[in-house]
């Protein structure tokens, strides 16, 4: 089966959306503030170690606000995204903070080759294995990018959050859409975006995605080679993903009763045996 239709468009509406993120994120004040960090990366830092003089490549970097973090921590950090505008973007925002990461164009599956070296750490966070069809693949991926003795990490939308079904009208946690893995993508129509004077929208608003179940992802990392050191659940989410979720004072999102009631996120680390 060619999965070329599908990549096609999700890159079509990943590059659209460069423009509407830059405006709803908080790149500005990113900018403005040598010392500001993300939120994923302030959660992460501990969790991932010293990053100081470590090669760090930071896969579906999106535009880049997270490697550009990593830097400033002080990785010889590298961000892999396959949007040309995405990079275009990333790579003006390390201009403009004069700051040392670097951005390549590359799919998830090429970046070895785009990149062919090894690093000290692999990172990725934040809404991005449902883009991919192949997770055994994605688990190959890192362990050819990973130095021996090498650390992976990610921070990921639990794959029981994706399977809640996102367009009640109510606040029941409803199990609709499918957990584990699958063949044919799920199919997503999303809305245009509209500038307020009604000159901006984004026409490619069609989505692949896939699910992956957490067992799925754990195995294809351990047969990948790579010894898990932890799997944590987390009961807050980096974005909104249920219009009924809550944002606290540090900007993470979670259930307004019963937090205890699922996850909304998971991370794992894991080292590639020297």
């Amino acid at each position: 089966m060619s999965l070329d239709r599908y990549y096609a468009a999700n890159k079509a509406y990943w590059n659209e959306r460069v423009d509407v993120n830059l405006r709803n994120w908080e790149v500005d004040g990113f900018l403005a503030d040598p010392a500001r960090l993300t939120d994923v990366v302030s959660a992460d830092r501990d969790a991932v170690g010293e990053v100081r003089g470590k090669s760090l490549i930071h896969l579906q970097c999106h535009f880049g606000l997270d490697t550009l973090a990593w830097s400033r921590l002080g990785a010889r950090a590298i961000g892999v995204d396959f949007s040309p505008r995405a990079i275009a973007v990333a790579a003006d925002l390390a201009t403009r903070i004069d700051s040392s990461a670097r951005f390549v164009e590359a799919d998830l599956y090429q970046a070895p080759r785009a990149v062919p070296e090894l690093f000290d750490i692999v990172y990725t966070s934040g809404g991005v294995l449902c883009w991919l069809a192949d997770i055994a693949g994605w688990a190959n991926v890192i362990d050819r990018l990973l130095k021996p003795g090498g650390v992976f990490y990610i921070r990921e939308a639990h794959p029981v959050l994706w399977s809640l079904e996102d367009e009640r009208d109510d606040d029941k946690l409803v199990v609709g859409l499918p957990y584990f893995e699958r063949s044919e993508p799920l199919r997503w129509q999303g809305d245009p975006v509209w500038e307020e004077d009604g000159r901006y929208n984004t026409s490619h608003t069609v989505q692949h995605c896939w699910p992956h179940g957490l067992g799925e992802i754990v195995t294809a990392l351990i047969d990948a080679g790579l010894t898990i050191q932890f799997l944590r659940e987390h009961k807050s989410c980096l974005w909104q993903a249920l219009h009924f979720m809550i944002e606290g004072d540090d900007g993470w999102w979670r259930l307004p009763d019963g937090q205890e009631r699922l996850p909304l996120m998971y991370s794992i680390r894991a080292v590639k045996p020297r």
